[in-house]
Formats: C-alpha cells, sequence, structure tokens
C-alpha cells in the first residue's frame, strides 16, 4: 500500500485522549508498519484500516485510517496497542 500523505482529522482527539502526538503517527507510517483491512468504508473505495507499528521511542502504536484513492491516508484515531495487536504485529 502506497501512502504519499498523512492527514491527521483530530489531533486534539489523539493528544487529549489516547496521548498519542501527531510525530508519533508519522514515525509509525515511516517504518514499515504491519497493516491490516478493517471495514469497508461508507464511500466505495475509501476502505477503514489499521497500522501497527513502532515509533523511534519504542512505543507500539495501533493506528486506524481511511485510505483514500490518492494514496493518502485519513487518520481517525491512534492509541497503544492491545496484548492482541501485539502478537498479531510480532508475527511479521
Amino acid at each position: 500500500m502506497e501512502i504519499s500523505d498523512i492527514e491527521i482529522l483530530d489531533l486534539d482527539k489523539l493528544e487529549v485522549k489516547h496521548h498519542v502526538e501527531g510525530h508519533e503517527v508519522v514515525e509509525v507510517f515511516d517504518s514499515d508498519p504491519r497493516i491490516f483491512f478493517d471495514e469497508s468504508g461508507d464511500i466505495p473505495g475509501e476502505d477503514v484500516y489499521t497500522a501497527l507499528g513502532r515509533t523511534l521511542e519504542g512505543r507500539y502504536l495501533a493506528i486506524f485510517f481511511i485510505y483514500e484513492k490518492n494514496h493518502v491516508s485519513l487518520v481517525l484515531s491512534a492509541r497503544d496497542m492491545t496484548a492482541k495487536e501485539k502478537k498479531r504485529y510480532g508475527k511479521k
């Protein structure tokens, strides 16, 4: 999956609710994350995916995003990975 740009839709929510900073989201996308299909989007061709990856400081994050046809990822949310997600990420 080719991602040419990352847009975070609600950075305040990420920082306040999940304590995830914008640069951490970018770091995960830059570090060859594992990407999984999550669900079909409301608009055909714009589905929701989960990216599992690590920041430069070693934090494990799960990022939920819409992948648009123009190779832009619209980040809906991001949070620390659950134990199950860490296990899935480890099967790289």
